[in-house]
């Protein structure tokens, strides 16, 4: 800890990680009549560090690249005066950091994001065991999270093998499409004790994982009519926009946007506007910068939903864009960013959704 004042005055002290350290520094820090505190974001080390300190102080949290030094005679104290004198010299710009309801319902939204992965994961499992037996019903279904894949699996389990039993479980439609000899050969194989205790695992981790989720959505939702209760009816009001997405952009952005000065830096902020690469005359990239992923992955989920409800303004602006031959990839991200535009101008004025009064932002023209 480096403490300056606009006289020059340095004080430094070392201190260690654990809570009561961490109390101690602010003990500290009152006695010097600070008020304003900088930190760099290591990772998840700075949040223990933010939650002690948040209530007694202005903080403020900066990108580890926008403090580097020159290189050489680096060393923690000198970091600390480093980031001392940038901060008493104006010379930074905090990042982002929403509120603590914000923050743990953010924690509900990345848990749900790894439950997905997990649960795909499974799936993979489960497809590579049946895939060993010879079992080849992947190769005729359109995916393996369906009713009639988890019906086999549950059928294998139990002990089932004989072809002619298992096609029982398909769907009427399958077998019409590829024929029933088809789907008896891809269903015939050979089942081990071993494959179906196995089996039996990842569908339990499966239906565990299933059940954490739905326990998260509630959670979300939940917090959401209890505290943002308005944010969250504005933004369910949008074409495309459910309760879970509601709920992941409000963990995400909050539901105060004067933090975004305008929908342009929220758009930059979450990585949905075209970066500006040229040189020399020529453009040598127009690809979305980075920014929030999930916020980004919940925009693209909403813009698939938005454009495919027929009538929307939404479903006709994709029409519009397909008719100028806009890649499909290239509409999605239009369509996101226009839903996040929108969503700052309604959380900013306090209003539902209008397709009549928000057509003409919709339809404005669409950079490739």
């Amino acid at each position: 800890m480096c403490i300056l004042d606009e006289h020059g005055k340095k004080i430094e002290e070392k201190f260690g990680v654990s809570t009561r350290e961490i109390k101690r520094m602010s003990t500290v820090l009152k006695l010097h009549f600070v008020s304003e505190v900088c930190m760099e974001s290591t990772g998840i080390y700075w949040i223990p560090v933010w939650r002690l300190l948040e209530n007694d102080f202005h903080l403020c949290l900066v990108n580890p690249l926008f403090l580097k030094q020159l290189p050489g005679r680096k060393s923690d104290v000198k970091d600390a005066e480093w980031i001392a004198t940038v901060l008493l010299k104006e010379l930074v710009r905090d990042s982002f950091v929403p509120e603590g309801n914000i923050q743990r319902l953010r924690q509900y939204g990345r848990r749900i994001n790894e439950i997905n992965k997990d649960l795909v994961r499974y799936q993979q499992r489960m497809d590579m065991i049946l895939q060993r037996c010879n079992i080849r019903l992947s190769n005729y279904v359109s995916n393996i999270n369906i009713k009639s894949y988890r019906k086999v699996v549950n059928a294998l389990i139990h002990g089932e093998t004989s072809p002619d039993s298992l096609i029982r479980h398909i769907h009427g439609r399958t077998i019409n499409r590829h024929g029933k000899r088809v789907i008896q050969d891809a269903l015939e194989g050979c089942v081990s004790r071993s494959d179906r205790d196995l089996l039996r695992q990842y569908i339990q981790m499966f239906d565990l994982c299933q059940l954490q989720k739905q326990e998260c959505i509630n959670s979300m939702v939940e917090m959401c009519q209890e505290l943002y209760n308005e944010a969250f009816f504005f933004l369910l009001s949008i074409p495309g926009i459910k309760a879970l997405s509601a709920a992941i952009i409000i963990s995400e952005i909050g539901d105060n946007m004067e933090l975004f000065a305008t929908a342009a830096t929220l758009v930059s902020w979450a990585g949905l506007r075209p970066r500006n690469d040229e040189s020399a005359g020529k453009i040598k990239s127009r690809k979305i910068t980075h920014g929030n992923k999930y916020l980004r992955k919940a925009l693209m989920e909403c813009a698939w939903g938005a454009s495919r409800t027929i009538d929307s303004v939404f479903y006709n602006r994709v029409i519009h864009l397909k008719r100028m031959k806009k890649h499909h990839n290239v509409i999605v991200v239009a369509v996101a960013r226009k839903l996040l535009t929108i969503i700052w101008t309604l959380l900013s004025k306090k209003e539902r959704f209008d397709p009549e009064y928000h057509l003409k932002e919709i339809t404005r023209p669409v950079s490739a």
